[in-house]
């Protein structure tokens, strides 16, 4: 059509008899759509209800800590067993009369009711009040006793809980833990002013509790955070007051379709889902939704400059887009499908929660969204409305000046990119994921951090949660000889046949099946580096005494999940670069292109880390970083990373066939850098938004892949890559036949 045709289309061009059919099946997807959505929408309401935070349940059968819990449970009538230590740390004075009244206290504890932070009684689902008392979460047989530290400058008492009532709901469908933290907080509390006290609520009780007070804004503060500035990033990127609506509202169509798949899977342990896992798939349903959508948005705005059909543009530009956003999501997925592989039961629960994520997403964008940009038509771009046969303005944009400098002069672009790749690379190798403490976990000061640090000033790091040994018998007084001199270890004490009760006589040591059960105080905090790092030291000293002793506790279930770590990441790296080097090849049917784009992504991680180490350490003054990190990272970075890489050389393979790979890498870079760009930017702000919650693994998290993707489109995809194209010429795409145009 000519320049002279009227701009001002005939309405029935769009309403001819060949366009009923997809008008049809345009509204027919959009009313399906919206009845599933209304189905899964409240389950994914529910999907803090079935999560699952217990880390000493993520370790392999095989561990050692996890066999020597197994082997513990033969202790069961002792309230050693099955304990979730709560720890009240009341600072002050303590004669003998205040510790006298400190345990008449903490026995009638056991008789309130759980109340809210203002006291009131809980309510269930309908708000009508409940009486529950805290005895019924209480460790079978177990009694609550307070002793003085050894200057009588603080008290402490231990609130035995049990580990399994203690993991069960409300009636208002709320865990039970936070409210029987607060409750204890709040009686404590009372009576500290009331006797002059600093009182704080600590162990495991008081810090899982907070864990899960953190959890509790994944369903409202992320998700409304995340939801607001994917809002003001799409208003910003597309210019109207309105077309934002449409890839945000499909958006969160997606999520609700995965929340509402995973809650069925979770529910029935089909998969694990934690707090974490939740929290990251918000984030990246969102954030990777979003994507999609630019790219076919930007796509299909292309379009409607060259057809007169709003359904002719809809379908080639979803005929162009559909390759690469299945490849990009589909190399996604496989990457965190590779995490069943772990030895962890979370880092495998993340694994397929995170595909689901993925899929959801990538079914949501290429079918309801596509349904709704055709039924609303060409106004919803207003005020920039893309008329037919006009030019499209990215052609001559900032886009097309930064591909045309890259093209002039290649060589200086790549080789300034790589250096700074490097300068920032070389700081990886001062990245700590050593792991993180409980209490280092948390970004706030919880009553918990803080009562944890004020623990160890009055008594030893690890009371409450000591450090479990089976051991035989007959060298059980071996053991705890050399025990005793072991640097680190506070006081061995054997498990008895009944509680020890200060001031009274010590009950005989029990023994099953010729085994005794030594509970080891370290003076250390149980969860701390210091701790754990004693493990392996004390195992190596315990076997040599007893070959079949096994050593359990906190402190080896944090040392066992570093191990198993470790043996993750030289197991699942090499497995995800193999994956996307295999689906990269096929998708530009290339060796070479595959190969050039895997290597630039990998820099780019490596890079990320160093900028993730500087920033950690002297920015934000994180303590370190969780073991698990560097693999959640590479995870995140390479599999989304190269997503971007595929946008990009799928539309330069495009233009290659056409005018020669020179001219379509400068194509390809003209009209995906605007989308692709966007697409970052969006990415690297929802997982940002993950810093809301006050945990430092997601803090950090969400830090390196926000930084890792903007480093990437604005630095790797848009420079380095095509850089090097350029430099290196039609044999880029080796072996295929594009090598010879």
């Amino acid at each position: 059509m000519s320049k002279n045709t009227p701009k001002n289309t005939p309405k029935n061009s769009e309403v001819a008899p060949r366009h009923r059919k997809p008008l049809l099946i345009a509204v027919f997807l959009t009313i399906a759509w919206l009845g599933l959505s209304s189905v899964t929408g409240p389950l994914f309401g529910n999907l803090s209800t079935v999560q699952k935070n217990d880390n000493s349940k993520f370790l392999p059968n095989a561990a050692e800590s996890t066999r020597a819990t197994t082997a513990i449970t033969k202790f069961a009538d002792n309230t050693a067993n099955n304990q979730f230590p709560t720890l009240v740390l009341f600072i002050g004075h303590a004669d003998a009369a205040k510790v006298a009244s400190a345990n008449l206290f903490m026995q009638g504890l056991a008789n309130k009711n759980l109340v809210d932070a203002k006291g009131n009684l809980i309510t269930d689902k309908a708000g009508k009040e409940v009486s529950i008392q805290i005895s019924k979460y209480l460790a079978p047989g177990a009694q609550v006793f307070a002793f003085p530290s050894v200057k009588n400058d603080a008290i402490l008492a231990n609130i035995p809980l049990n580990a399994t009532t203690a993991g069960e709901q409300l009636p208002n469908a709320k865990p039970v833990l936070p409210a029987i933290i607060q409750t204890i907080r709040y009686y404590s509390q009372q009576y500290a002013s009331a006797n002059g006290f600093v009182t704080h609520t600590t162990g495991l009780g008081g810090l899982f509790a907070d864990l899960f007070d953190a959890f509790g804004g994944i369903d409202t503060n992320l998700l409304a955070t995340t939801g607001l500035v994917v809002a003001l990033i799409l208003i910003i990127v597309y210019r109207s007051p309105i077309l934002w609506i449409l890839p945000l509202f499909s958006a969160l169509i997606a999520l609700s379709l995965a929340g509402g798949v995973i809650y069925e899977l979770a529910k029935h342990n089909v998969i694990t889902l934690d707090g974490q896992s939740q929290g990251i798939l918000s984030v990246l349903v969102l954030g990777a939704a979003t994507d999609y959508a630019l790219l076919l948005i930007a796509r299909y705005r292309e379009e409607l400059h060259i057809h007169e059909s709003r359904f002719d543009a809809m379908k080639v530009a979803w005929r162009g887009v559909v390759e690469p956003i299945v490849a990009s999501g589909s190399t996604v997925a496989l990457g965190l499908l590779v995490l069943l592989l772990s030895q962890l039961t979370n880092n495998r629960g993340l694994g397929p929660v995170g595909a689901i994520g993925i899929v959801c997403s990538m079914f949501t964008i290429l079918t309801f969204l596509p349904a709704l940009l055709v039924l609303f038509g060409r106004w919803i771009f207003w005020p920039k409305r893309p008329k037919f046969d006009t030019e499209d303005e990215k052609l001559s944009g900032v886009w097309a000046k930064v591909a045309k400098s890259t093209e002039r002069n290649p060589r200086k672009y790549w080789s300034v990119a790589v250096v700074v790749l490097i300068i920032l690379a070389a700081f990886s190798t001062t990245l700590h994921a050593n792991g993180l403490s409980t209490s280092q976990s948390f970004t706030a000061r919880t009553d918990s951090v803080i009562g944890q640090e004020q623990l160890t000033k009055y008594f030893p790091g690890g009371q409450g949660q000591p450090t479990q040994i089976i051991v035989d018998s007959s060298k059980a007084a071996d053991v705890t000889s050399a025990l005793t001199s072991f640097s680190g270890v506070s006081q061995v004490v054997p498990q008895t046949i009944s509680p020890i009760v200060p001031g009274q006589p010590i009950p005989a040591t029990k023994i099953v099946n010729g085994k005794e059960l030594l509970n080891v105080t370290l003076a250390f905090s149980p969860d701390s580096d210091a701790a754990t790092k004693l493990i392996a030291p004390m195992r190596s000293l315990v076997h040599k005494i007893d070959a079949t002793s096994l050593v359990g506790g906190t402190s080896a279930v944090y040392y066992d999940t570093h191990v198993a770590t470790v043996h993750d990441q030289k197991v699942i790296i090499p497995v995800i670069l193999l994956l996307i080097a295999i689906i990269l090849a096929l998708l530009l049917r290339s060796i070479l292109a595959s190969l050039l784009l895997l290597v630039t992504v990998v820099i780019s991680y490596f890079a990320t880390l160093g900028a993730c180490s500087i920033a950690f350490h002297h920015l934000f003054h994180f303590s370190g970083e969780d073991s698990s990190f560097p693999l959640f990272a590479f995870v995140f970075l390479v599999a989304l990373g190269i997503d971007y890489n595929i946008f990009l050389m799928t539309r330069v393979r495009e233009e290659t066939i056409k005018s020669g790979t020179r001219a379509g890498m400068t194509k390809g870079v003209t009209v995906t850098g605007g989308v692709i760009t966007s697409a970052g930017i969006v990415l690297a702000a929802t997982f940002a938004v993950l810093g809301v919650l006050p945990l430092v693994f997601l803090a950090e998290l969400g830090f390196a892949v926000g930084f890792g993707v903007l480093l990437d489109t604005l630095l790797v995809r848009s420079i380095l890559v095509p850089a090097l194209v350029h430099s290196i010429g039609p044999k880029v795409w080796w072996p295929s036949k594009l090598q010879h145009d």
